[in-house]
């Protein structure tokens, strides 16, 4: 199990695919922990059994136990919170947004890593999710800690990534039942 076997497993005409999985994750000059989380966590966004058995191995060979689980309570967390503030955000009726939210995020103030790397993987999964409130704010986040927009711009490349693999061998998988 492992990046090349997943690579392995694209049809042809995803080479598209293949060719981004190989440099998004591959060729990242992200740092180890912030890489491998930020695939943990949009693996298990992805919902792909596939995607996701192939990828945590080699995650949880290049994360710490820590980050390994922080990575893990980022894709549990925006899974939540992604729902919620999307939903909030798409009702028109503006009295929803001066409710208190009332749901235990804990995590989020002390995950158990660099807050910057619980932040990076948080907003990748909610690139996945599509909630654009959580990006916004997981953004500014990152950016007022110095992050810069082309190592954000990572996290996004990687949630698509990954994210399109999976529609690809899930539908795949489909198809050949």
């Amino acid at each position: 199990m492992s990046l090349d076997s997943l690579k392995s497993r694209l049809p042809d005409y995803a080479k598209d695919l293949k060719l981004n999985l190989g440099s998004v994750i591959g060729n990242s000059g992200l740092p180890a922990q912030q890489l491998w989380g930020t695939v943990l966590s949009t693996a298990i966004a992805s919902r792909s059994a596939i995607v996701l058995r192939e990828l945590e191995p080699e995650a949880k060979a290049n994360l710490s136990p820590e980050a390994y689980t922080a990575a893990k309570a980022a894709a549990a967390v925006m899974a939540m919170n992604n729902v919620f503030y999307r939903t909030r955000h798409l009702l028109s009726d503006d009295e929803y947004g001066t409710l208190r939210a009332g749901l235990r995020m804990n995590v989020i103030g002390n995950p158990g890593v660099d807050k910057v790397d619980f932040e990076f993987w948080s907003f990748a999964v909610s690139a996945i999710n599509g909630c654009g409130q959580c990006l916004d704010s997981h953004e500014q986040v990152l950016r007022k800690a110095g992050v810069e927009r082309e190592v954000i711009q990572e996290a996004f490349k990687i949630a698509a990534v990954v994210q399109a693999v999976a529609a690809t061998l899930d539908a795949e998988a489909a198809l050949s039942e």
